[in-house]
């Protein structure tokens, strides 16, 4: 496996993006065919996506696409306080499927821990102002601090931040990241450690944020999908694209297309499992950034359908 993730010896042939397939998902014994999307009903962006618009930019220019949802990333909602980026939202038609992000819980000392709680709490309290159902979670990590000290940590702090979710009635979203960020951003890396991590807390209010981004690697990655269905913890499910030459290891990422992941299929495994819910589009792009928002837009919902 090569620095970017395993697919350099596929570059000639994934350089331009892939034509429309119609990938199988097995079901039992029965290959199923995975129907493309033909509408952005359960497509929902995240406000990180198109970071140059305010809230209110977003909400009228996922409106205008015909997006049915919104992630909210909670710099987005500073500019105009937590009151008015509420109503904005109650008011926007949009479904609001969850805020990002919370976490980073690992900490060299008690105070650090401590102030990681509070702040996810604060994060809480923000979700059910704005009405979303739920807070994604990048766990984090300390350089130096051994993996596992630091999973325990985040264990820790999940299971303290726990009986205040459910008060709020918003639920936690474990996200596990690429191993390329096990460093500084996450030390939950796979599918395996999240569910390991949810096994621990015990609680019906922690599952999973599937990233394809982060996860499309993992061999075990269909096997996972379909255990975390059985416990009812698939919260979330999050597209874009790996491209396979990336200029920076976090705001590179592909529109869905660019890229070598096969999305459809890990769709397919998500639905297979039970998930129900949005498909979010989460891009870190330098790239896309720079561009005309509302043409981006118009390219997000062209690749949803064609690759998502």
């Amino acid at each position: 496996m090569d620095a970017q993730g395993g697919c350099e010896g596929r570059a000639a042939r994934r350089a331009r993006p892939r034509e429309l397939e119609e990938p199988q998902v097995a079901r039992g014994a029965l290959a199923v065919s995975i129907p493309a999307l033909t509408d952005l009903s359960r497509c929902a962006v995240h406000t990180i996506t198109t970071k140059p618009w305010s809230l209110r930019q977003c909400i009228d220019g996922y409106t205008a696409a015909g997006v049915g949802g919104i992630t909210v990333w909670r710099q987005s909602l500073a500019p105009q306080g937590l009151a008015d980026s509420a109503m904005m939202l109650a008011d926007s038609g949009l479904k609001v499927v969850s805020l990002c992000r919370g976490g980073f819980f690992p900490a060299m000392d008690d105070a650090g821990r401590k102030a990681a709680v509070d702040d996810n709490r604060t994060a809480i309290d923000e979700a059910a102002t704005i009405k979303a159902p739920l807070v994604v979670l990048v766990c984090g990590a300390i350089p130096g601090m051994p993996l596992q000290q630091a999973r325990d940590q985040i264990a820790e702090g999940i299971a303290a931040c726990v009986p205040y979710a459910r008060e709020r009635g918003v639920k936690l979203a474990i996200e596990p990241l690429h191993p390329q960020y096990a460093a500084d951003r996450s030390a939950v890396s796979t599918m395996r450690q999240a569910r390991e991590i949810c096994d621990r807390v015990g609680s019906d209010y922690v599952g999973i944020a599937v990233d394809v981004y982060h996860l499309w690697w993992d061999q075990d990655l269909e096997q996972e999908i379909a255990s975390a269905g059985k416990k009812n913890r698939l919260f979330a499910f999050h597209v874009c694209d790996w491209k396979v030459k990336q200029t920076d290891t976090l705001n590179d990422r592909g529109l869905m297309g660019e890229g070598c992941i096969d999305i459809r299929r890990i769709r397919g495994w998500v639905e297979a499992a039970g998930f129900t819910g949005f498909n979010e589009v989460e891009i870190f792009s330098e790239a896309h950034w720079a561009r005309d928002q509302q043409e981006f837009m118009t390219d997000i919902a062209a690749a949803y359908k064609k690759h998502v």
